[in-house]
């Protein structure tokens, strides 16, 4: 079989259980705000706190010199929580799953799409509360801003691919959600999230530039809100680069390891 027709086969079984996969989204995001007195307003109001306290931190020994500290700041902890979000919901996705695999066929790599999925929605709730900081700050609405959705889409591919590879590594190895914590936390701060990559020794901020995937999307994102250097179009080619081969990475290591599953759950 052609990869071509391979392609075609995954799509039309993945449109046979779309259902079910709308119905595992729902289902999560309905799990995450179940018992809250606001409910999706948390979507909105905890990236909000979460910038607002941030801001303070760490303003006094980053801000100076830089224009709209707080929408910087907010654009790049959005994006990473978002991508560290989507991997910790994937990585028990398909063990979580294991009572259904174990009774009835169902493609696996769904539930762990159908995690990353929920999460994303919920990023997409939160880019209202980005929307209400920059209107509070008094950035300057651009053509640009149309450009979004570029950056959103490739981490969101990224986080894809992320989530199947830690998803199948989890049902062979279960440390790998601890090992994932403490890698999620090292990138963090390999991530120009709150202070600007300016301040780094060469050295380091060309390896950042170059080789941390994040720093593509924050960067284009920044980019078309705040305006600055002009290089989007250089870290978005490196962002799909990126984002396809992180892709075919979980998709491939998926696939090897998915009919083996059923003897590690």
């Amino acid at each position: 079989m052609s990869l071509k027709q391979r392609l075609i086969s995954r799509l039309l079984v993945f449109f046979k259980y779309r259902e079910l996969f709308f119905q595992l989204v729902s289902r999560d995001i309905k799990l995450k705000y179940r018992r809250s007195v606001l409910g999706y307003l948390w979507s909105i109001l905890n990236p909000l706190l979460t910038m607002i306290i941030m801001t303070i931190v760490f303003s006094a020994m980053f801000a100076r010199g830089m224009k709209n500290f707080s929408v910087y700041l907010f654009i790049g902890s959005l994006l990473f929580s978002f991508m560290a979000g989507a991997a910790s919901r994937a990585i028990p996705s398909v063990l979580g799953a294991a009572g259904i695999i174990k009774k009835v066929y169902v493609p696996k790599y769904i539930f762990t799409l159908a995690a990353v999925t929920s999460e994303f929605v919920t990023m997409l709730f939160s880019l209202g509360a980005l929307l209400l900081v920059i209107v509070v700050t008094g950035v300057r609405f651009s053509w640009r801003f149309i450009l979004i959705p570029i950056p959103i889409i490739e981490l969101y591919v990224f986080s894809i691919g992320l989530g199947l590879f830690l998803a199948q590594a989890a049902v062979f190895f279960r440390d790998t959600e601890y090992l994932w914590g403490v890698f999620s936390t090292a990138w963090m701060y390999l991530t120009p999230i709150f202070y600007p990559v300016s301040m780094l020794p060469d050295k380091i901020r060309f390896a950042i530039t170059s080789f941390n995937p994040l720093y593509f999307y924050i960067a284009q994102f920044r980019y078309f809100v705040l305006g600055g250097e002009t290089g989007w179009r250089r870290d978005a080619l490196w962002g799909a680069a990126a984002a396809i081969l992180m892709l075919a990475v979980g998709l491939a290591a998926f696939a090897r390891g998915k009919n083996k599953f059923i003897l590690y759950m």
